[in-house]
């Protein structure tokens, strides 16, 4: 099953994303678009790798996701993938990788993103630009997925 599963900050959406995959048949892949630019990253994907145990066999891609796609797997997540797009200039590619990737979504894939756009309007371009770009990315998903699931304060309610 496709299931796209979104949320604010720390509301439990990989972690949720974890258990949905469990229901997959081994081998698992966990295709894993951060990078660390700093130590709070650092941090926060050794807790990521930590939680994943052997259960997956990890895939770090940044950029190009579309290509690094497999069935039994879990994207985590399009949030940083849409900050790589703008942090690497690559946004002239976005609509074409954004496309590849709803075409080649496999059977079997917990994708994860984060609700940005629920407050208020950004005060800069570049705020506002990273919103529409993920909520592009976030509507194509969704409308391309089976299941959505927004997680609130560690709770999954089923949208879609």
């Amino acid at each position: 099953m496709r299931t796209l599963v979104t949320g604010g900050i720390k509301s439990g959406k990989s972690t949720h994303a974890l258990v949905l995959a469990q229901a997959f048949p081994a081998p698992r892949s966990f295709l894993a678009t951060a990078e660390a630019f700093d130590e709070e990253l650092k941090a926060r994907i050794a807790r990521h790798q930590a939680e994943r145990g052997r259960d997956f066999r990890t895939i770090e891609e940044p950029l190009r996701i579309h290509e690094r796609l497999e069935d039994n797997m879990v994207l985590d997540c399009l949030t940083l993938w849409v900050n790589n797009v703008l942090y690497y200039e690559k946004e002239a590619e976005f609509e074409t990788w954004l496309a590849a990737l709803v075409a080649g979504l496999p059977p079997n894939i917990v994708i994860v993103t984060n609700e940005v756009g629920m407050g208020f309007v950004p005060g800069d371009p570049l705020s506002r630009r990273y919103g529409i770009l993920l909520g592009r990315a976030n509507a194509a998903l969704a409308a391309a997925c089976d299941r959505v699931v927004l997680m609130v304060a560690g709770l999954p309610l089923v949208v879609k």
